[in-house]
């Protein structure tokens, strides 16, 4: 089954890096294809309506017009072949440019949404922050924005081919479950790992407890979670054998949920040498939501790909 991924591109360092990791994915994704897609500046219909009134302004407005266009062009030709210098057929790439109309980030995600992309990649710069790609953070508002369409972060130079799933039984973690088996299915000698940070009283109020929370309350919150986790994996390894990959490719992980989740996550991340880290969006107990785990993850993460999925 073809793959079909979306690189929003332009002429920056993170903007080549991601390139650089979507083109190391194709040793493990199975018939993977490419789009790169570039949004031009947009023209307001202001200034069309005010140039309409003299010819020697629309030659000029046409001419700004035709800059844009090849520069678009020329940009994606270079991106085209350094990856085909890196071994991609030129029958797996495909190059868009489009003048842009709601916004960077709203033509690009209404755009994979009608194509019905597997995923948008996107670059951002390092611990600096997220790129502001064109003329805003275009990175977060694709983040923020794609409901539908999963978004892979690609933060700085991914060394690693080593994946983990962050999990914690919720319907998010089983979309996660359904995109990465849908990435990598047929690959027969890919390595999954599945993290299970258990959940504690702290994790799962949303009120900050300064005092110790009470024992009973520990239990129970500990009973829960184990019931669903044990629940939740039967349905994940079957997703995953539906999709060519075997139990024995995935190996479960647990760590102590004491600490805060989404530093457990990137620490286990950073120590086991993950180059990828997947995580749905929002998960159980709003535990993934953004602007707890899931924006956490975005801040911090770095020299890895961050898949978020809605």
């Amino acid at each position: 089954m073809k793959k079909k991924i979306l690189l929003a591109v332009d002429n920056t360092r993170p903007s080549q890096r991601a390139i650089h990791y979507a083109v190391q994915l194709s040793s493990v994704v199975k018939k993977l294809h490419y789009v790169l897609i570039h949004i031009q500046p947009m023209i307001s219909d202001y200034l069309k309506e005010e140039v309409s009134k003299s010819a020697s302004e629309r030659r000029q407005l046409e001419t700004v017009l035709k800059k844009n266009d090849h520069f678009a062009r020329k940009l994606l030709d270079d991106h085209r072949n350094e990856m085909e210098n890196k071994g991609i057929a030129p029958d797996r790439i495909e190059c868009i440019t489009k003048k842009r109309n709601l916004g960077y980030a709203k033509d690009i995600i209404d755009y994979a949404q009608k194509e019905r992309y597997d995923t948008i990649v996107v670059g951002r710069r390092g611990l600096s922050g997220l790129v502001k790609m064109y003329a805003g953070s275009v990175t977060t508002n694709i983040l923020e924005q794609s409901q539908v369409i999963p978004v892979w972060l690609v933060d700085g130079e991914v060394a690693s081919s080593e994946i983990l799933m962050a999990i914690d039984g919720s319907e998010a973690s089983l979309r996660a479950v359904d995109h990465v088996s849908l990435i990598l299915s047929g690959n027969s000698d890919i390595r999954l790992t599945l993290l299970h940070v258990t959940s504690n009283a702290r994790n799962y109020c949303e009120i900050d407890m300064e005092e110790q929370p009470d024992p009973e309350l520990e239990k129970i919150v500990a009973r829960g979670d184990k019931a669903c986790i044990d629940q939740f994996y039967p349905h994940a390894i079957k997703k995953f054998k539906d999709a060519g990959i075997s139990e024995d490719q995935i190996q479960i992980e647990t760590v102590d949920g004491r600490r805060r989740v989404s530093k457990a996550i990137l620490d286990f991340a950073q120590n086991g040498n993950y180059g990828t880290v997947v995580i749905g969006r929002r998960g159980a107990n709003k535990s993934f939501f953004m602007g707890s785990v899931s924006r956490y993850l975005i801040d911090k993460i770095s020299n890895r790909a961050l898949w978020v999925v809605p």
